[in-house]
């Protein structure tokens, strides 16, 4: 590590060296012998969620009080070093975090930079529909629903009203093992996640899928989606078309991680166990088909704040630090559309940095404890 020095004038990064201008009257932060990194990016969160029963959140918390959780929870991710995060789906709150971005874009609030989905789009009896309760009771899904391509769109055009930066919809669920492989129905078809893909191209926007195995991931290639989440299981084809296209595959470790460790009975542990173990399996013949990765952890089950748990993990599962750092910076800023602007310490982009005690590079854990934050030029954490 050597000597490095930023000058910040405004919210961008004016000049990087190991030794800058020092204008008369400028503020200087001596950080000591800390790393100086960009501000991490999280490509798959939900502000809206907090450890519980997530399928009950929707229904026993009303909006208002949801959006009071979701602004906390940016605070917590912000404040742990992310600067930049996808949030992928409200998980019924709606529209509620346009809100939330227009808050921290206008300084009102504290929080990292956001793209935002509103609900997640979902078929009738699918992955986030309310399964398992009475039907008289008409318990809302956790997502919208569309049942073909008209529908599709349909929602589409109302969540970009509602103002949608992105799309997600759910493609598989849910999911199971058997014979010790996972298997996954799809929802959509391929041709129903193209028509939702050129729909939102019309905008200049993207469509990004949950999708956990074949044959709804190969669609999900096949469509041109921009991101395929948790992807735990991906065909030689589905690869192949990944890295051709450049569709970031997001690993979401953590959220798995999690659900073994915190299954209600012994029965769902071991399910969550298989599924977690088939899933690291397949993560290290995608690392070998060099597959685009991007880090997203599915924060909100778990703690808010706590999710660079999601950088240890994929270096624990076989990339290298260096690697999980490229993909969350690099691959990260452009998954969010922020290429140019964010993921890196260059003169001209977004002063996004924060600092660590230790080299990431050598033991990527450290990222866990953000000493300082800054974002757009503003300290958040001294």
């Amino acid at each position: 590590m050597k000597p490095g020095e930023l000058l910040v004038q405004g919210e961008r990064i004016i000049e990087v060296g190991t030794s800058v201008k020092h204008p008369a009257g400028a503020e200087i932060i001596d950080l000591g012998n800390r790393t100086l990194l960009p501000g991490l990016i999280d490509a798959h969160i939900h502000l809206f969620l907090h450890p519980g029963a997530e399928d009950l959140q929707t229904v026993q918390e009303s909006v208002p009080q949801r959006t009071i959780t979701a602004t906390l929870a940016a605070r917590d991710d912000l404040m742990a070093g992310f600067t930049a995060e996808r949030d992928m789906g409200t998980e019924g709150a709606g529209s509620a975090d346009t809100a939330v971005r227009n808050a921290i874009d206008a300084g009102l609030i504290p929080g990292p930079r956001l793209r935002i989905s509103g609900n997640a789009i979902n078929i009738l009896g699918g992955h986030e529909d309310a399964i398992g309760y009475n039907p008289e009771q008409r318990v809302l899904p956790n997502a919208n629903y569309a049942n073909n391509t008209d529908e599709l769109i349909a929602v589409m055009r109302q969540q970009f009203k509602e103002g949608a930066d992105f799309i997600k919809i759910y493609e598989t669920g849910a999911d199971s093992v058997k014979d010790g492989a996972l298997s996954t129905p799809y929802q959509y078809t391929e041709a129903q996640l193209e028509a939702a893909v050129k729909e939102a191209a019309r905008l200049g926007k993207q469509v990004a899928v949950h999708a956990t195995g074949e044959p709804g991931t190969l669609y999900a290639a096949q469509a041109g989606v921009v991101s395929i989440d948790h992807a735990d299981q991906l065909s030689d084809e589905t690869m192949r078309l990944m890295k051709e296209k450049q569709i970031f595959a997001v690993p979401t470790f953590t959220i798995f991680e999690y659900f073994a460790e915190h299954a209600a009975t012994p029965e769902q542990s071991t399910h969550e166990h298989q599924i977690l173990d088939l899933k690291v399996q397949q993560f290290k013949k995608q690392i070998a088909a060099a597959v685009p990765m991007a880090v997203g952890s599915d924060v909100g089950p778990f703690p808010h704040g706590t999710q660079a748990r999601e950088l240890v993990l994929m270096v624990k599962y076989g990339m290298s630090p260096l690697a999980v750092l490229q993909a969350d910076l690099l691959n990260g800023s452009k998954l969010l559309g922020w290429n140019g602007q964010i993921g890196s310490l260059e003169p001209g982009y977004l002063a996004d940095v924060i600092a660590v005690s230790g080299d990431p590079l050598e033991d990527i854990s450290v990222l866990e404890n953000v000493g300082f934050v800054m974002k757009g030029g503003a300290v958040y954490k001294k």
